[in-house]
């Protein structure tokens, strides 16, 4: 018998043939934290497996104790042990195993598995305690009014801080495994009676179609087989460590996507103008909401624009009226300016990564050699205008400004080729480089989703939804986008 018909055939009745397979099999005796605990109950033989450091010790200990208490009561007889051993299992989830495979995979995902001598059927008791941090507010995502809670790399408490906001009979979380090797949980999570249905099949197909040794990187790895990115640098679905956030679009209609050691939540279906909306809007009363939702926009914009224009006017000054006339460099330089702001553009990417990989205590001196020595002295020797750094500086902000940090970076890459358009076509490079921008940018679809939605197709009253920060009171309909089986958020009783 191969290896692989092995996992598939039912459970031997002797546990010393259960033991030979994790021996074999799971590195039992050579892998220190996969190991057994032998009982002795009712005159039957117990073998429990676990993995060290998956599971809760103590109440690990407390099952056994309750197993061993099971010798002080002599009226069972031996067709009875299975129900009593059932019946002294103290955990709420205890499920039957009937296959090899069945238990290795339980056992390696933290729960444990028991064996009982004679039985061909044994039990798995989720006493699952992943290590892992608290919950606490996501670095990316933060804002001034709110909570303070977010995902974490454990997706029984991501699912879990989702049910405490919607305690709803008909919301759902489907479970499975992905990877051949890793095992990895993946859980769907949809409104039973919101969700569009054929969304729910298509992306669980697509999950269930999934072949790969393992998902080493996680959500970033499903997002890939889920939707067709290819080279393509704009976000095709939406992250979130926000349990709030989450549930906001669980309620909208669309269909999340949980990964075990991720703290990040998979939004679909989501357009454009998804990824520039941000938690902080909705903390607000709807004026400051639309304010600060105005003021991103223009970071964006300026993020995008700001120095491809400037670039223009310093390449044709004509473009400038009178009034305008100070802008450009008052002085001939040395560097081509196409080539200063291509330098500054990479220079900050450069600083921001090293920024990253910086230790916290050194991190204030990061900022002062990258601010004062790098920026000044670059200024002084003549590598940058003035000019330069400032627009530079200016776009680098309106990216972070953006609230989605996959967007904000493949705006920066869109900002790079307008600069090059311009440099080789001034007015015209410019034009076509836009029109090519919106156009590619139409011509996309996320799931079966225009992109663009709603300004292409044309929805006005999503559009003024996107523009405006709309009351509560009055958004009481569900975006067509996801077409959701019930259109009213807020049906009236």
């Amino acid at each position: 018998m191969t290896d692989e018909e092995q996992k598939q055939t039912p459970l031997s009745s002797r546990v010393k043939d259960i033991e030979q397979y994790f021996t074999k099999h799971l590195g039992m005796n050579v892998s220190f934290d996969i190991g057994v605990r032998k009982l002795r109950v009712m005159d039957t033989h117990i073998h429990i497996y676990y993995v060290t450091g998956l599971c809760d010790s103590q109440i690990v200990s407390e099952i056994i104790e309750e197993l061993l208490h099971l010798n002080e009561n002599e009226k069972h007889g031996a067709s009875e042990v299975k129900a009593a051993i059932h019946n002294r299992l103290v955990h709420q989830q205890v499920t039957p195993v009937k296959t090899y495979d069945e238990a290795a995979d339980e056992v390696l995902s933290g729960l444990i598995f028991v064996a009982i001598d004679g039985r061909t059927e044994g039990f798995a008791i989720d006493v699952r305690n992943y290590p892992g941090r608290s919950p606490e507010e996501p670095d990316t995502e933060k804002v001034v009014r709110g909570s303070r809670d977010g995902f974490t790399e454990n997706i029984i408490e991501n699912t879990a801080m989702t049910r405490r906001r919607i305690r709803d009979e008909r919301l759902r979380f489907q479970m499975m495994q992905i990877g051949e090797r890793s095992k990895t949980d993946v859980c769907i999570a949809y409104l039973e009676d919101v969700a569009d249905e054929e969304r729910i099949r298509i992306i669980r197909n697509k999950l269930d179609t999934i072949d790969i040794d393992g998902l080493p990187m996680s959500d970033k790895t499903v997002e890939e087989f889920l939707v067709n990115q290819g080279y393509n640098p704009f976000p095709l679905v939406r992250y979130t460590e926000r349990p709030d956030v989450a549930s906001s679009h669980l309620l909208e209609g669309h269909v999340l996507v949980f990964v075990d050691t991720s703290p990040s939540v998979i939004i679909t279906p989501t357009t454009f103008f998804h990824h520039v909306q941000h938690a902080e809007e909705f903390r607000q009363v709807p004026t400051m909401g639309a304010f600060y939702r105005w003021i991103r926009f223009f970071g964006m914009i300026a993020s995008l624009l700001l120095t491809p224009l400037w670039f223009l006017f310093v390449l044709d000054p004509s473009l400038l009226a009178e009034e305008l006339g100070f802008i450009g460099p008052s002085e001939a330089t040395n560097i081509p300016i196409v080539a200063q702001l291509l330098l500054a553009d990479f220079g900050i990417d450069l600083m921001r990564m090293a920024a990253i990989h910086t230790p916290a205590p050194l991190s204030t001196a990061m900022g002062l050699i990258a601010a004062v020595l790098i920026g000044q002295i670059a200024i002084e020797v003549g590598l940058f205008t003035n000019e330069v750094i400032l627009y530079v500086a200016v776009a680098a902000i309106g990216s972070f400004a953006t609230p989605s940090y996959e967007l904000g970076v493949a705006n920066k890459i869109a900002r790079l080729i307008f600069i090059i358009s311009v440099f080789f076509f001034q007015v015209p490079g410019l034009v076509i480089a836009l029109t090519v921008f919106v156009l590619f940018l139409a011509s996309i679809r996320s799931l079966e989703t225009p992109y663009l939605w709603p300004l292409l197709p044309f929805n006005p009253k999503a559009l003024w939804h996107v523009l405006m920060r709309v009351t509560v009171p009055l958004s009481n309909t569900r975006p067509s986008i996801v077409k959701p089986r019930n259109r009213k958020s807020q049906p009236v009783k």
